[in-house]
């Protein structure tokens, strides 16, 4: 056990050596190897915003995309209607009372081809429902279809807010729901808050559609941003921003001006070169939300599956756009319910109070080890200040964000580094009781309390695990500094301290120069 080969040795030190690198990083600027331990809310400031979904709109949204299967559906079954009538809520029409049972019938049809209202099996319910007043029949969102809109929406924003996030270059950001439809959003160190507020706040929303007034469905009049020319545009999309794979901003040299330029994928080409082919001469609207950002003429077959945006942008308003269109459109607008920016004062403050904390728990933990275990202790202080180095270098390594909790986990990490070499040093001296040799005795202590360490150390790690897994935003940030803790302390007590201890023991065999 005490008996160390040149290659472990050898192990022992290059580990050591690549912590001390990878920690050092966090003491320089303009590194080659751009890897720091990041600083959460609490600890380095930023924006806190807490947002929330409309559902309003997708659920109209979603009543408008059943209204021409409805309509089929009642064609197709000989069941007469007058006066329908479609609102924010619902979908209603006038039927006879002898019909309004064969309605329902074929409504709550709970088979694959039921396309206008979809039944899910694994919880035996519908996604809309079927009420009558007198011979009025009413068609909206079941209860339990609303809360599978809402969940799916919330899911889908989540990601959307993240890849836009992400984008914008913010390091670790924390984002969370909270309730039915609220999204929580921590953005540390954040530069310019505003800019990253317009962004979560866009919808996004992106279409192709013909400047024309000749449509089955119909026109109405937009107004191009650019310049406030009122334009008649049909309602048919003819391509929507799903199709779009990439978005990205680049300065026009011949206009002298930023543009966006777009991609897309396969259905999107054939759809794009199509209406181009068949429309040359005419000009397409691309509309964001509604608004007509551009309207260019169409001069040629366009077949390759990109364009062009120009719209008189700024560059940072041609990144700002490609941005949004890559992370893709928000299911439903999202409103900023509560807005907070923590200063960064605040999270000095916090820094300063951690790093005292540690440093007063560190010397005191050094002079008990000193005082109760002499050499030994030293041995135990050398191991903990390298259980320290190794931390530090694997949260740099894996760039994790440190916040309060993540210190005070780091703080519990010293204590259990040293509760490691307590029990080790006690059980040896529980063998040297016995008369045993002082090789001896050492080897069979480090043994017998191996088991009791590692039992102690992987029930913590497992309970990190799951805080992990199950926590979120400062927890993490806890369960982390202390899952990895634990894993250096095993380190740097069987490895480094052993190795440290046997270097003593073997080269004092008669232990005159120390005693436990």
């Amino acid at each position: 056990m005490l008996n160390f080969t040149k290659i472990k040795v050898f192990s022992i030190y290059i580990i050591l050596l690549i912590a001390i690198f990878f920690s050092s990083l966090n003491l320089k600027t303009n590194n080659l190897i751009e890897k720091k331990i990041n600083l959460g809310l609490d600890l380095q400031g930023g924006s806190y915003i807490l947002l929330e979904i409309d559902t309003t709109p997708l659920i109209n949204q979603k009543l408008q995309s059943k209204v021409i299967p409805i309509k089929k559906l009642l064609n197709e079954n000989k069941i007469l209607f007058q006066k329908f009538k479609i609102t924010k809520k619902d979908i209603s029409f006038l039927i006879n009372e002898e019909q309004q049972s064969k309605l329902k019938n074929i409504f709550f049809l709970k088979t694959k081809e039921n396309q206008i209202n979809n039944f899910i099996p694994e919880y035996n319910n519908f996604e809309l429902d079927l009420n009558f007043k007198q011979n009025r029949a009413i068609i909206d969102f079941s209860e339990f279809g609303l809360v599978r809109l809402n969940n799916a929406a919330l899911k889908q924003s989540i990601e959307i807010i993240r890849r836009r996030i992400d984008d914008v270059g913010t390091k670790e950001p924390t984002i969370l729901q909270r309730g039915d439809k609220r999204i929580l959003v921590e953005l540390p160190g954040i530069d310019n808050p505003e800019r990253v507020k317009e962004l979560l706040g866009k919808t996004a929303q992106l279409t192709f559609r013909l400047v024309s007034n000749d449509d089955e469905f119909g026109s109405e009049k937009l107004i191009l941003s650019e310049t406030n020319e009122e334009l008649t545009v049909n309602k048919r999309v003819v391509i929507s921003g799903d199709n779009l794979v990439d978005a990205q901003p680049k300065f026009d040299g011949e206009a002298n001006q930023p543009i966006v330029i777009f991609s897309l994928d396969r259905l999107g080409s054939q759809k794009f070169g199509k209406i181009t082919t068949e429309n040359v001469g005419k000009r397409l609207a691309i509309i964001l939300d509604n608004t007509v950002i551009s309207a260019p003429q169409i001069r040629e077959a366009i077949t390759g599956g990109t364009g062009t945006i120009s719209g008189g942008f700024s560059f940072q308003e041609a990144t700002d756009l490609s941005l949004l269109l890559r992370s893709g459109a928000l299911p439903t607008p999202i409103n900023i319910v509560e807005e907070r920016t923590v200063g960064p004062d605040l999270g000095k403050d916090s820094i300063d109070a951690g790093i005292f904390s540690l440093t007063v728990g560190f010397i005191l933990v050094i002079l008990f080890m000193l005082l109760k275990y002499k050499i030994f202790g030293l041995i135990s202080n050398i191991s903990l200040i390298s259980n320290l180095i190794l931390l530090i270098g694997i949260l740099t390594l894996i760039e994790a964000t440190l916040t309060l909790p993540g210190i005070a986990g780091i703080i519990l990490t010293v204590g259990m580094a040293v509760d490691s070499n307590v029990l080790i040093y006690e059980r040896i001296r529980e063998e040297l009781k016995t008369e045993k040799s002082i090789i001896h005795a050492f080897d069979v202590g480090y043994n017998k309390a191996k088991i009791t360490v590692i039992d102690a150390n992987v029930t913590t790690l497992i309970a990190a695990i799951i805080l992990f897994i199950f926590g979120s935003g400062p927890v993490k940030g806890f369960a982390v500094t202390l899952g990895v803790g634990i894993v250096t302390t095993l380190f740097s007590a069987y490895f480094i301290a052993r190795h440290l201890t046997s270097m003593v023991v073997l080269k004092d065999r008669e232990g005159k120069y120390f005693n436990l």
